[in-house]
This record gives C-alpha cells, structure tokens and sequence, in this order.
C-alpha cells in the first residue's frame, strides 16, 4: 500500500515532490500544509485531491510520512514532533545552520527509532553508484581527491526567488544549497573530511549571503578537495565536481551528467536521462521506500547530513 505522506512547505522543493511522489506507487501524498495560501493553492492545482492542513501538527497527525520542505529554521520542531508521534521523516538539507540543533536533533531522530533521511538528491542516483563502484574496484587508479566547481551569474537563480530567504546569510546561499551536496557526494566517495581553511566572501549588506567561496578540504590520509565558487557576471550556471584519479577521473555536470577522461578531453558516460529530474526523485523515493520498510537504503542518514552541516558552516565562518 502507498504510504499516507503529508508535505511541509509547498515552495520550489515541496511542489517538485509532490508532482513525483503522485507518480510513485509507492506515496500517496494527501495531506499538504505551508503558511503562504499561495502555496497551498499550487499544490492544489498539481493535487486536486489532496488536503490542506489546518497547520503543520494536523499535517503530521494525518499521515504515516513526514516530508519537510520547509525552511531550515522550523525544520527540527516539526521533526521531533513527528518522530515523537511515530511518524517516518524525510528532511530536505541543510539538516539547519545551527550545529549544536542539529546534533540535538539527530541523537533525538537516533534514539526515537523511526526511518529518518536527507534529501541529498544524487544519494540513490546513477553517477554516484557509478563512481562508487569504479573506485573501489580500482577502475580509476588511486583516488587523489575531488574538485568542487560552482559559478552562477545570479544568486539566488531565476527559478528560485520564490524562496526569498535563499538570498540570506542566516539560512541561504549556494554553500548550503548547492556545494553541501558536492560536499556529501564526495564523503560518499573518499570517506569523511575535515576542513582545511576556507575564504568566504559577503556583500556589503550584512544580511546577504555569500558570493564567493574558496576552500580546501582534506580526508583523513591528507587527499585534498577544492572548492571554487562564484557569484556574479554573464555566464551560464555552472555546478560539477570531479573525482581524481591516478589512471581515469569522474566529472558529475548539473547533478547527474556523468563523464570520464583518461588524460584527455571528459567524455559522456552512458546515455543521458530523458527527464533527469525524475529519474533522481524516483530514484530517491525508490529508496525511501526501503527506508521506510527498514532495509538497506542510499539515502543520506541525519548522521551524515550533520557532517556535510558542520562543514558548509566551517567554511561559511571562514577558517585559516
């Protein structure tokens, strides 16, 4: 049977979602909640079925799922709430922007024994099996780090100033939105990192969010991952990480386009998606159907989105 979900926060994320969990069999998103009625009228119009909530706890009361789509801010209350109640939860990231929460509310998600995960949108994806698999069967050589390239004329970008709050530096910007995602992708690759130092650059106003991020990771054994970001001139969107190796190297390009080289120019790895967009939520939600039947799953734990967390927040303070 589908598993009655209730969606908290209707923006960008939420609608996305909802139109893929209406797709999957394994979902039936039927209750929806935001406190913008703007919202809640678009989810409507992709759910006529659905029902909007009088507020987020008759959201998680009506449901077996929680999906929290909501800013970082309220994310934790409405978490624990749900969990206390017995019910599943799926987080978007960040996990939040505070680290002794965040650690508060894994031990808490722990200790509450309900399948809990992080939307990190390659987790269940393609490239990441790919390259997984290549490393460790020795198929690149000697894994020798990654490089974190992202470049945006505009922040936030067209399709997301809906979400306004992405704009500022108390909950927003391309570290947390974006780079946290390279950040797990390559932790799933070459183990856990610490941080290095890291160069972030702000804006006059205080309020505003970074436009620069420079910084150098390193894994346990010392193997570097660089990141350069940039906000600002005429350019398309650029968001790819590459994994080095000794005798071949990964580039992931715009979340999922995978490419190889050997020492020469990257070259296209298999067949592209038709609709990349829902090939990586159905993977997704493929895979939170096992977390929800407590069997194996790629999803991104609390645990490791907390270690993406104090990373982006590391680099966001500046560190060396």
């Amino acid at each position: 049977m589908a598993t009655k979900t209730a969606i908290i926060g209707l923006g960008i994320m939420g609608q996305r979602m909802l139109e893929h969990m209406l797709r999957h069999e394994g979902f039936a998103p039927d209750v929806v909640w935001d406190p913008d009625p703007a919202a809640c009228a678009a989810a409507l119009d992709l759910a006529p079925g659905a029902v909007v909530a009088d507020d987020a706890s008759s959201a998680i009361a009506a449901c077996d799922l929680v999906y929290l789509a909501c800013p970082p801010a309220p994310r934790k209350a409405y978490a624990l709430e749900a969990a206390a109640a017995g019910k599943a939860v799926f987080l978007e990231k960040p996990l939040g922007v505070d680290i002794a929460k965040s650690e508060d509310l894994v031990a808490r998600l722990e200790a509450s024994g309900v399948p809990a995960a992080v939307n990190f949108t390659q987790a269940a994806g393609d490239a990441l099996a790919e390259v997984t698999q290549a490393a460790g069967q020795g198929a690149l050589g000697e894994v020798l780090g990654a490089d974190i390239v992202v470049t945006y004329p505009a922040w936030p970008r067209a399709w997301q100033k809906g979400a306004d709050w992405l704009r500022f530096r108390a909950e927003g910007g391309m570290t947390r939105e974006v780079i946290s995602h390279f950040l797990f992708f390559s932790e799933r690759v070459l183990g856990p990192l610490s941080l290095v130092w890291a160069r972030p650059s702000y804006p006059d106003d205080p309020a505003l969010c970074e436009t620069h991020m420079l910084a150098r990771l390193e894994t346990s054994d010392g193997r570097p991952v660089t990141v350069m970001a940039s906000v600002g001139g005429a350019q398309p969107d650029l968001q790819q990480v590459t994994i080095k190796g000794s005798d071949a190297s990964r580039r992931i390009s715009e979340f999922y386009k995978l490419s190889t080289s050997s020492g020469g120019e990257f070259t296209p790895l298999g067949a592209e998606p038709a609709d990349p967009r829902a090939a990586s939520l159905g993977a997704q939600l493929d895979d939170l159907v096992l977390c929800m039947a407590g069997q194996p799953h790629r999803l991104a734990t609390p645990a490791e989105a907390l270690r993406v967390q104090r990373l982006v927040e590391g680099m966001l303070a500046g560190k060396g």
